[in-house]
Order: structure tokens, then sequence, then C-alpha cells
């Protein structure tokens, strides 16, 4: 459902040369797994997953997202798409009801079917108690769930997260991180950013270790232990990027 091959973005340095941010990603990620990009801060991470958004243009290769070009079919994409991040953009003065449905509408759903497909969000992610709390007196824990059930909304079959568990509480963290496996359990293709070890032992299946715009290595955990010999993810984790 994600194919990435050749995949790169650079952007003016100081001195006015093209500098990569990503460079020459090549990964697929296919209907029920999590694909977790794995990194430090600066290492292509978020660069990545806005080329997968339609966000930024690459600048060479090239990349689908449920069969549809990036570059050439780019409201295709972004219907096929759910995004989640840390930071939640819920507005002050919509309740959270207001706030899900309005995205709903956005794309395309109205009436009974919008209705009926709140009806089952709120209920799944346990939020009937808030539906009619404005954003602005939400919890964080509350205005993440608002942000999971915009994201869900219209039921896409790709969805990316980039690092959505960062600045929250550890219970916070839990609940989202299980929202992710039960997607995965559904069939979801699932890209997943992230520089947390322990999430990507929780829940990635495969995973791409990036340094400096490029990959450092990829695999399955039983494979790169494997391979580098190193049963400790954060230590393998180190000595790939430092």
């Amino acid at each position: 459902m994600i194919e990435v091959e050749g995949l790169t973005k650079s952007f003016p340095g100081p001195d006015g040369k093209p500098v990569a941010a990503v460079d020459d990603l090549n990964f697929t990620v296919r209907p029920g797994e999590v694909f977790g990009l794995l990194g430090p801060n600066g290492a292509g991470k978020t660069t990545t997953l806005r080329m997968l958004c339609t966000v930024l243009k690459p600048s060479a290769g090239f990349a689908t997202v449920a069969g549809y070009d990036i570059a050439t079919q780019p409201a295709l994409v972004r219907r096929s798409i759910g995004f989640l991040s840390a930071n939640t953009g819920v507005y002050d003065r919509m309740t959270a009801w207001e706030m899900v449905a309005y995205y709903g509408r956005l794309y395309g759903l109205a009436g009974d079917e919008l209705t009926a497909r709140l009806e089952s969000l709120f209920d799944a992610l346990q939020m009937s108690d808030f539906r009619d709390v404005p954003g602005g007196r939400l919890s964080t824990g509350m205005k993440q769930k608002v942000s999971i059930a915009r994201a869900l909304v219209h039921d896409p079959p790709v969805l990316i997260f980039d690092e959505p568990t960062s600045g929250l509480d550890v219970l916070v963290q839990r609940a989202v991180l299980r929202g992710i496996a039960d997607l995965r359990e559904r069939g979801k293709t699932i890209l997943f950013s992230t520089h947390v070890m322990s999430e990507v032992e929780k829940l990635c299946d495969h995973v791409a270790i990036l340094a400096r715009g490029r990959i450092a290595a990829a695999g399955s955990l039983p494979e790169l232990r494997e391979q580098y010999k190193q049963d400790d993810l954060e230590e393998l984790f180190f000595s790939l990027v430092s």
C-alpha cells in the first residue's frame, strides 16, 4: 500500500547548494503491517512523512500511497490517508463532536452516513462523555483522542503517525499504542515514525533506521538483531546512528 523508491528531498544549504534532508529511500509497507521509521531528531523522518502526505514535493524518486502517485495524484493520496502527530491542532471553540464532524464533511461524508460513523468512532474511542465539550476545555489525552477520530473518520486504508505519543503522559501513550495495534488487526497499512525504542518493540513488524537522511538498516527486529549480532535494540540503534 506504500511503495517508496529512490525518494529524495533536498533544500538549499547556506552556500545555496542543495543539501539532501532525505536521500534515496526505498521501502514498502503492506496492509496489516506497522512499519517503523526509527531515527534521532533531524534524521529525515518528518520530511519523509510530509512527502508521503503530499505536503512536500520530492526532489527525486517517487512513491505511491494506496496505489496513487504522491507527485501526480496528490488529492487521491490525501483521501486515502489518515495523519496523526503529537500536535493535536484542536480548535478551542469547537466541541469534540463538531471537530470530527467537520473533518468528516471535508471528506465527503454527510447525513446519516456521517452520524453513524461518528457514533461508531466515539463509542470505540470512549469519547462520548466529552463529545459536547469545547476543545479549549479538553485535556491533552482527550485532544489526542479527537485527533485520532479525525484521522479515522473517513476510514482510510493508510495511516501515517508522526511521533504521536510525544509529550503525552504514560496512560495516554498506552491508549494510543493500543489503538494503533487495533488498527493493524483491522488490516490498515501503518507507517509509524518514532525515536522511542519501546514503541518499536511493541508495535513494529518491520523497521527502517534513518541516520542523516539515509536508511542505515532495515528489516524485522529479529532480522536486524541477527544481522548485527545485537539483542539490545537501543545499542543496535546507537551503533548505526552515531
